[in-house]
This record gives structure tokens, sequence and C-alpha cells, in this order.
């Protein structure tokens, strides 16, 4: 069984009810709802929540509520982690212990049913543990400075003088979803386990959604992407 968990609390601080606010004409976590039934991956998609408005809509949007979500990991200081373990323990108390988990964001309309597809390939073909979406910074951070008695210094001088191009790419995770061998996840108690492999994206296709500012910005990339497209499956 292949689950898809759709994170979606109803306590979001910065951005009041964050999870089923408006996002060009939806609420936003209808991108993720789509992009996952569309994907033909899961066997079923589910919505974790505490709050019964959230829940309603996600089922009107075709996902599945079995459960309502603990008070242990509804709070502001619960982790993701630990709202998946929860989840994938209480379907194998129900005698349906998926094999693979797909956590995903609810905030996160820049997922496609196509990046969800190559990452379950990817998954499979790849003999890792776990696959997540990642971006590569689009500054050098060997090259970045740090603040010393209101100076400016090289955090590493020794690149001070080196070429963009002759720097090793560092990567960061884009914030959407992570596929993940369930086991691993139990063992290793992470959504990232040792063998993780990466589905690099555009930075077009990326976008942290924390504040008023953050979410225009989100929405101007979307209709760019819409409008030209980025993404190719490996």
């Amino acid at each position: 069984m292949k689950l898809a968990i759709i994170t979606a609390r109803g306590g979001s601080k910065r951005i009041p009810r964050k999870n089923i606010r408006n996002f060009l004409g939806k609420p936003i976590l209808a991108y993720s709802i789509e992009a996952a039934l569309k994907s033909g991956v899961f066997d079923e998609v589910m919505i974790s929540t505490e709050d019964a408005e959230i829940a309603e809509i996600a089922q009107r949007l075709g996902a599945v509520f079995p459960f309502p979500r603990s008070e242990q990991t509804a709070g502001d200081h619960a982790v993701t982690i630990d709202v998946m373990l929860e989840v994938a323990e209480e379907y194998r108390k129900r005698g349906r212990d998926p094999e693979v988990v797909c956590c995903l964001y609810p905030t996160a309309p820049f997922v496609t049913a196509e990046k969800l597809r190559s990452a379950d390939r990817l998954l499979a073909e790849s003999g890792a543990d776990a696959v997540i979406p990642v971006v590569r910074f689009s500054y050098p951070p060997q090259r970045c400075f740090i603040e010393q008695d209101g100076l400016l210094k090289y955090r590493w001088p020794e690149y001070e003088f080196a070429r963009s191009q002759d720097l090793d790419p560092y990567y960061h995770d884009a914030g959407q979803f992570y596929f993940i061998r369930t086991s691993v996840m139990r063992a290793e108690h992470t959504l990232v386990p040792g063998r993780t492999a990466p589905l690099i994206l555009d930075e077009l296709e990326v976008q942290d959604i924390d504040t008023d500012d953050d979410w225009h910005i989100a929405e101007m990339k979307y209709q760019r992407m819409q409008s030209g497209g980025s993404f190719r499956p490996a």
C-alpha cells in the first residue's frame, strides 16, 4: 500500500487559516490533493488534521479523513515526523500497514502529478529509501559572509576568489513532499534517512510560504510556471 498523508493542522500562526486560504481561486490544499489523486500513485490520499473545517474541505476535494490528529501532534511544537509516525501506526492498527508513505504539505501548489510519479519511479529504481525534491541555492553558500563586531567577514575565506562555476552545488529542501519507505521511517525516525535520493527542481517551482509577501510571490511564480512550465521528469 502507498499512502499520501497531507499534514494540515488548523493552528497556523504566521498566516491564519493558511491551509485553506484562497490561492488563485481555490483553497491552497486543493493543489496537493488534486496532484496526489491525479498521479495514480497512491492507494489512498488522506488528510491528517484536528480541524473540522479543514477535514470537511479536504473530503469535498477527494481526500479521506479516517481519524483526527491527536492533541499531541496538533500543537505548535509538533514536528512532521511525529505526525507521520502517528498516522502510519494508526493504519497498521487497522490492518492496512503502508509500505510507502508520502508526506505531502498542504501549502505546496507547485506539486504536480508528474512530480509525484517521477518521485515514485525514482524511489523504485534508485534503491534509495526515500526521495525528496530539492532546489539548488541560487548563490554559492561557500562565499557567504558573516557579521563580526559590525563588520563583514567571509565565512570561508579560502573561497573568496573561487569562481562560482568551480564550486560544488549545494541544495536545500523544496518543502513540498517526502516519499519514504515506512519501515525505514520507523527505524530511523526521520523523513530524510541515510539513503535519500534527490528530485532536483527549478527555482521557479519552489517557494516557502510563511508571510503574505511569500504568498503573493508564490501566486506570481505559479502563474509563470503554468504559462511556461519548467519541470521535466527524470
